[in-house]
Parts: C-alpha cells; structure tokens; sequence
C-alpha cells in the first residue's frame, strides 16, 4: 500500500508540473495581446520552454541518478513555481521568455524522476503499466490548463490566474518534501560509480526508443501546446468554449487509451514498434483528412482528428519502456533522458515551422491567420513523420539484429 501512496505524491508533483507546461496552451492569444508580439514570436515562448526541457533531459537524468527522485522534484517543483510567478507579471517578451525557461527546467526534473520511483518502488512486470498510467494521469494537468484556465482569465485576468498556478506548486512542492521517498527500505540508492551515458547511447534499443518518442509525441504535443487553440477558433471558427472542451477530450482520451496500449506493450513486446508505426500511420491520415477537406472542417471530423492525436501520448511513452527493456538499472536515468529528448525535439521544430509559415503566409492587416495558412503550417508535419519513421526502422532492424546475435550467443554457450 505504501508504495502507491508514494507514487501517487510523485504523481502529483508531474500532474502539476503539466499544468505548469500547458498553462500557455489557451493563453496563447491573450499572451500575443499583452507582450504585443506575432506568432513568430509567440512561438519563442514554447520553444524556450521545449528547448530547455530537451536540452536538459542528458543532465537531469545524470543528476537523478546521483541524487534521487525526492530531491530533484522539490527542486523542479521550485523552478516551476519561480517561473509562474514571473510569468504573471511580465508585460514584455523577455520577462516572459525567462519564464517559461525556467518552467521548462523545472519540468525537464520531473517526469523522469517519477519514473525512477516506479522502477524502484515496484516489480518490472508492473511497469509498463504504470508508466503509461503515469503520463495518462500526468494529463490531468493539461485537462485542468484547458477549459478552467479560460474561465479564470476571462473572470480574474493574467495576473491573478498564473500567480494562482504559482501556489499551486508551492503546495505540491511541500507535500513531495514531507511525504515522498525514494525507495523501499533496504533498496540500495548510491549513485553510479560512472555516468554510463556512452554505453547507453550506443545500445540501439536506447536510439529505438528515441526516435520512437520523436515520431509519435510531437503532433499531440503541438496541438495541446500551442498552435491546437488558435487553428479551432481563428481557422475553423470554433467559439473558445469548443476549442478548450476540444483540448481536454485530447487529454481524456490519452487518459483512457494509455493503459491500452500498456497492456499491448506488455502482452506483444516484440510488436511494440508496429504500434508506433500504426500510430504515425493513423495520426498522417486523420491530419490528411482535416486538411484536404475543402472549407472549414466539420466538428465530426475534427473530433475524430483530436481522439486519433490521443493517442500520441501513449504512443511516446512506448520509448521509455525501450530504455527500461535494453538497459541495467544503474543506467537508467541517462537512458530515459536520452529517450524523452526525442518527441520535445520534434516539437520545438514544428513550433518553429509552423509560426513562420504563419507569419509568413498572413497578409498584412488582417486580424489572423487564414484558414489556408494553417493548413499549409500544418502540412509541414509530414516531413517530421517521414524522417522519424524511417529512423524507427533502421533502429528496429539493428536492435532485432543484436537480439538475435546475443540469443545465438546464449545457445551457443549453454
């Protein structure tokens, strides 16, 4: 019993740091107005935030490693609160850079810190599972960064709403303090006599795993981030109330459908990068539909769109369990870090893409973007399916090679 409660602590610090991540998710307008800045530089916020998160994914899990999930997620939560506040009450972009930096860094400690609670505080045949469940429920966060974040910026305004996130981490900052701990009594926690970020690069199972995380998360990840709430109210003309219910059934959907696809990863794991090509397979077609169709979509279909991008979530944390399958124990931070590089990595490209081409395509003196122009920004995910897809195929066929060279090793020594 004690073993949940822990998680569920954990649990509760990255629930929190999601909402932090996705905070911007439906301010996005309301941040374009007040910084007075275009999409281009709106989109420096997330990429800010992506950026740091990725590039500190190698060094996170180094530290994690050496000094423990409780310590880096106080730490984390810490940062995040930091950034809220900042957030809050800045008027110009640089304040508000800054702010999602030091967001993205404190959210770069968090999830993988849980998942070494998982590994720790549990079996290895639960794990699967309650990684899915972990970044599933961690969703809760973007569920409650949607339609009541709306809510509180139309009734108490910028200020008043992300000072209110900034208390809201304070408190998840003080429970992980007083109640986690990093493992079982009796549960050895010393830190690796060396980083072992070498050995887990070069294991392919490792690289698998990342590009796995690259190609499925980063249309998901976009749509809820940043560009999903502008492409439903300026684009297809939804009203706010839509889009935002739109963005949580994204969230509710991941909740549902992650440990499904649990269960497939631990009942066929020699399918697993099947179910991720289907995933990128069935996220091209229902874009393709979207974006083909002439006009404004109607609401079927974009509600069809949001459940197949759904899927992403779980979809990426498949990589992780690549990290866990083909590496010890002592390098397992490194590897996740590596890994959770990939998706972010993805996503910080098609933010960057899509608010040029934005900028770009919009006439001069027109209030938005034309439905056309966010077609042809969103058009530029494929380039990203493509080269990812073909990266999970190199890697499936070297990491199926080295199981079968190291399985004919085994016969021959036995």
């Amino acid at each position: 019993m004690r073993r949940y409660l822990i998680w569920a602590v954990g649990l509760a610090a990255y629930v929190v740091a999601v909402f932090h991540r996705s905070s911007l998710s439906v301010a996005g307008i309301a941040a374009a107005e007040r910084l007075g800045v275009g999409t281009a530089l709106l989109a420096m916020l997330s990429v800010a935030q992506l950026a740091v998160y990725a590039g500190m994914q190698i060094p996170v899990g180094v530290l994690l490693d050496r000094y423990g999930s409780r310590k880096l997620l106080a730490a984390g939560g810490l940062l995040m609160v930091a950034g809220q506040l900042l957030f809050a009450y800045a008027h110009d972009l640089g304040p508000a850079v800054a702010a999602r930096v030091l967001i993205g860094v404190g959210d770069a400690m968090t999830f993988i810190s849980v998942l070494r609670i998982v590994a720790l505080w549990f079996p290895p045949a639960r794990n699967p599972l309650l990684v899915q469940l972990t970044g599933m429920i961690g969703q809760l966060g973007a569920l409650s960064s949607a339609a009541p974040l709306v809510f509180l910026l139309r009734q108490e305004g910028w200020t008043a709403t992300f000072a209110g996130a900034a208390a809201l981490g304070a408190a998840v900052v003080a429970l992980v303090v007083a109640a986690l701990r990093d493992a079982p009594a009796g549960v050895s926690t010393a830190p690796p006599a060396e980083l072992g970020l070498r050995d887990a690069w070069a294991e392919p199972g490792t690289r698998l795993g990342l590009w796995t995380h690259f190609v499925t998360q980063f249309s998901g990840c976009v749509f809820a981030l940043l560009w999903g709430y502008p492409f439903l109210t300026q684009g297809e003309g939804l009203s706010p109330q839509t889009a935002a219910l739109l963005l949580s059934l994204l969230t509710v959907g991941g909740i549902v459908l992650g440990p499904l696809v649990g269960h497939f990863c631990g009942r066929l794991p020699y399918h697993r990068s099947s179910l991720v090509l289907a995933i990128v397979g069935s996220s091209a077609a229902a874009w393709g539909a979207v974006l083909l169709w002439p006009g404004r979509a109607p609401l079927w279909l974009l509600v069809a769109l949001v459940l197949v991008l759904a899927v992403n979530g779980p979809g990426s944390m498949i990589g992780f369990d690549y990290a866990r399958s083909f590496n010890p124990a002592a390098r397992l931070g490194g590897a996740t870090g590596i890994v959770n590089v990939g998706g972010f990595v993805a996503s910080i490209v098609l933010i960057v893409a899509i608010g040029v081409l934005l900028d770009v395509r919009t006439a001069p003196g027109a209030d938005h973007p034309s439905l056309g122009t966010f077609k042809w920004a969103f058009a530029m995910q494929y380039l990203v399916w493509g080269f990812g897809a073909a990266q999970v195929f190199r890697y499936r066929r070297t990491t199926r090679r080295r199981m079968a060279a190291a399985a004919a090793l085994a016969t021959a020594a036995a």
